[in-house]
């Protein structure tokens, strides 16, 4: 008989298990109703799982899934961004800290991890499936960076990891067009490792862990940790600097109208909105004018007028006006 080990944190938005002696932990993200989209309680959740997997010596390898056959992950959820992030640089922070806490957690697991793909990937649910060591995807699973569609920066560690696993060209053409691609081009482009059809899934991701538990632990760790070092190299490069791009760009127009647009389930008109930013833009000061205008304001807020001859703009540290010689009070 199976005996599940129960974890003493109380998990909400994950379920996070493994049989005694099995080897194997399983984190799901337990959110299907919206296609297991994770919020930054999930992805605190997620951190708590993997550090546990990491310091327990009964687990040897660690597959990360969704629940359900709808999606493995669709990536930040869009209700959290659309209420409480967009506009509110301190919030979104938070939620980066807990996206980059649970990414540390997992990069440092010390143990193989497998992707279990039951389904749709998009966005940063992508970058879940390339911080795993191998992936398994069901047929009909499919694979989507659709930022530049719903006016979204490129997922951080997708837009540099990506290029690392199936080549600049393909990972160009993932990001810039948005356009899904199917589990066997993902096969063939090298992200994922296999593709089955998903009755057989969970067969194909168990005997894989079994190949994983019986191989020497240290060697798996230290091989693990070279492979993984173009990776790490391209995530210690970018993710501060990642962190607030992402900050910056929620504070325009481009985030409001991608989330307002998905909530409200209605399509956008992309080349109204080019011209309406256009417009925008015409209007908006330059950032010479800016400064000039900065500038004046500054001059007429510390200068005098003389009470004589009317002259204006008068440095205030002058005492005599330059025109008439009047003394200024």
């Amino acid at each position: 008989m199976r005996v599940t080990w129960k974890p003493v944190y109380e998990y909400t938005d994950i379920l996070y298990e493994h049989a005694e002696g099995e080897g194997i932990a399983r984190v799901t993200i337990n959110r299907p109703s919206v296609y297991n989209a994770y919020t930054d309680q999930t992805l605190r959740e997620m951190a708590t799982a993997f550090r546990d997997s990491a310091s327990d010596d009964g687990v040897a390898v660690l597959v990360l899934t969704g629940a359900g056959d709808r999606a493995f992950s669709s990536g930040g959820d869009v209700q959290q961004h659309s209420e409480e992030h967009i506009g509110n640089p301190r919030a979104l922070r938070e939620w980066m800290k807990a996206l980059i806490e649970a990414h540390t957690a997992l990069r440092q697991l010390g143990k193989p991890s497998i992707a279990r793909i039951n389904g749709m990937v998009a966005g940063g649910g992508n970058e879940w499936n390339l911080a795993c060591d191998l992936a398994i995807a069901a047929d009909h699973a499919k694979f989507i960076q659709a930022e530049t569609k719903v006016g979204l920066l490129a997922a951080a560690c997708g837009a540099h990891w990506l290029p690392l696993v199936i080549g600049e060209r393909r990972a160009r053409e993932m990001f810039l067009t948005g356009e899904p691609i199917s589990a066997n081009k993902a096969l063939l482009w090298g992200l994922v490792n296999d593709v089955v059809p998903y009755k057989e899934l969970d067969k194909a991701v168990d005997a894989l862990c079994l190949k994983l538990i019986d191989r020497f632990p240290e060697s798996t760790r230290y091989a693990r940790e070279q492979l993984s070092f173009w990776k790490d190299l391209a995530w210690d490069a970018m993710i501060k600097e990642a962190n607030e791009w992402l900050v910056a760009h929620f504070l325009g127009e481009e985030p409001l109208e991608g989330m307002t647009s998905l909530g409200d389930k209605r399509e956008i008109d992309y080349r109204a909105f080019r011209t309406k930013a256009g417009m925008a833009r015409e209007v908006r000061p330059t950032t010479s004018e800016i400064v000039v205008n900065t500038i004046d304001q500054e001059v007429r807020s510390t200068s005098r007028s003389c009470y004589s001859c009317g002259a204006e703009d008068i440095p205030s540290s002058f005492s005599y006006c330059g025109v008439c010689g009047t003394r200024l009070v």
